[in-house]
């Protein structure tokens, strides 16, 4: 497909920048915003429909970014005026590419019937997120998640957008790979963790600084259940209802809690340890 040219602000570059600002409009449109080397070639190795291509007018491409343009002729390319490039990109140094993408939804929905022969590991991993309120920290336990192999993320309650740019960035891009959960009721994920445990035994782990178990002392390990409370209020008193243990992570400083993406971290990586 030949580039087309954007030197105004027409409709499509007003599309092209609601979608990078506007959670509402990508909600609208289930199409993300990415920008960054490796957070596009995550979002290519996942597969994403692309549905545009922008680079700058008269900047010589790398042959990653033209190999990009060569495989992805079906979607919209763009030559876009430099100050143009430069109003959509949020970067100092801006990326040879930017590009727009249809969200690809998880098969795994936790209202389905087909929960269970899709869930068919007989230790699985599974993370939950309570109410996230920070974009870096669930970008960052996104990265986690991926490292330690975390097998679903779910979300539960009014939170930010997971699809914002910078939780895209913050992830590296792992966002593209992760199966995403959005919990509308709790009485879904309470049916849930019951067919769960019937089905592997899991066991529900929640994290608070006031928990009633060491992590010094005890092993968390699959199949379980991960929760993670809000970053500000902790785990809701629905969602600690729902735990078989609440552990908190030994501390020797002065504050008594951590970042909840660095908690998190721990204690994937426990449960990781334990596991293997």
């Amino acid at each position: 497909m030949k580039a087309l040219k954007v030197s105004v602000r027409n409709a499509e570059f007003q599309i092209i920048s609601a979608l990078r600002t506007n959670r509402t409009k990508r909600s609208q449109e289930k199409e993300v915003f990415v920008e960054g080397t490796e957070p596009i070639k995550q979002l290519l190795a996942a597969r994403w429909k692309v549905t545009r291509i922008l680079y700058r007018e008269n900047v010589p491409l790398s042959s990653w970014a033209k190999e990009v343009l060569s495989l992805h002729k079906e979607a919209k390319q763009f030559e876009v005026k430099e100050e143009l490039y430069l109003e959509l990109s949020e970067k100092e140094t801006p990326s040879e590419l930017l590009i727009t993408a249809k969200i690809k939804e998880s098969e795994l929905t936790i209202q389905s019937k087909k929960t269970e022969q899709q869930s068919n590991q007989n230790k699985p991993f599974y993370l939950l997120f309570d109410r996230p309120s920070d974009l870096g920290n669930f970008g960052s336990l996104l990265r986690s998640a991926d490292a330690f192999q975390v097998d679903c993320v779910f979300v539960i309650g009014h939170s930010i957008d997971v699809y914002d740019p910078k939780v895209i960035r913050s992830s590296l891009g792992t966002l593209f790979h992760t199966k995403l959960v959005f919990v509308n009721e709790f009485e879904s994920l309470v049916r849930f963790v019951q067919m769960e445990k019937k089905r592997n035994g899991l066991v529900v782990v929640g994290s608070d600084s006031s928990g009633d178990s060491n992590l010094r002392e005890v092993s968390i390990q699959t199949p379980i259940l991960l929760i993670l409370g809000n970053e500000k209020k902790g785990m809701s008193v629905q969602l600690q209802s729902l735990c078989d243990r609440i552990v908190k992570i030994p501390m020797l400083g002065v504050v008594n809690s951590l970042n909840v993406s660095c908690a998190g971290s721990i204690l994937l990586w426990e449960v990781t340890r334990n596991s293997n």
